[in-house]
């Protein structure tokens, strides 16, 4: 299969390549940027990750791609589209992404979810676009809002991966339809 490369301005969302697996790590093993999203991940856990990534790209010819700014070349983190698995959006367009805490700030992750969506609606039939997050994850919150995702008044759930009493267990749930994203 051919490499995947989705081109924005700063960014270029691509297939995961075995090089990726140290910066990644570091984006995944760092206490604030894992603070909304789950434990920090170790080395191996991160490959067992990227792996995932790929045969979910493999089956669906889609993922959360690596994530590289085009003015270093360096990868910055995740974003794109996969199979929702859990709570209001399973086997829906999941939309998500995840960011190095160095580039928070810099209009990236709302760069590269506009990028994922559009090529959601351009290539694929889905009739609408989901993500979910923690209910206190306002940054992701903000740029599911920027990118023209609304919260579903019953989308509100318990994430089932989450160890019961952890802060982490209440999520919520935004979508943007293609109709809603053909009239913008």
């Amino acid at each position: 299969m051919a490499e995947f490369r989705l081109e924005t301005e700063r960014l270029v969302l691509r297939s995961w390549r075995d090089a990726d697996l140290d910066p990644f790590h570091a984006v995944c093993s760092d206490p604030e940027v894992m603070a909304t999203l789950g434990p920090v991940m170790s080395r191996d856990e991160v490959a067992a990750l990227i792996e995932r990534m790929r045969g979910i790209e493999a089956e669906h010819g889609h993922c959360f791609w690596a994530m590289v700014r085009r003015a270093d070349d360096r990868l910055i983190g995740w974003c794109g589209v996969i199979r929702g698995s859990v709570g209001p959006i399973v086997d829906k367009a999941e939309l998500g992404w995840r960011m190095a805490r160095d580039c928070w700030g810099a209009g990236y992750a709302t760069e590269a979810a506009s990028a994922a969506r559009d090529w959601v609606f351009a290539n694929r039939a889905d009739d609408a676009i989901y993500a979910i997050t923690n209910v206190d994850n306002w940054n992701s919150r903000k740029v599911m809002e920027r990118i023209g995702m609304t919260r579903l008044a019953d989308g509100d759930f318990d994430h089932p991966k989450v160890p019961p009493g952890d802060p982490l267990v209440p999520h919520v749930t935004y979508r943007l339809t293609r109709a809603a994203w053909s009239a913008r």
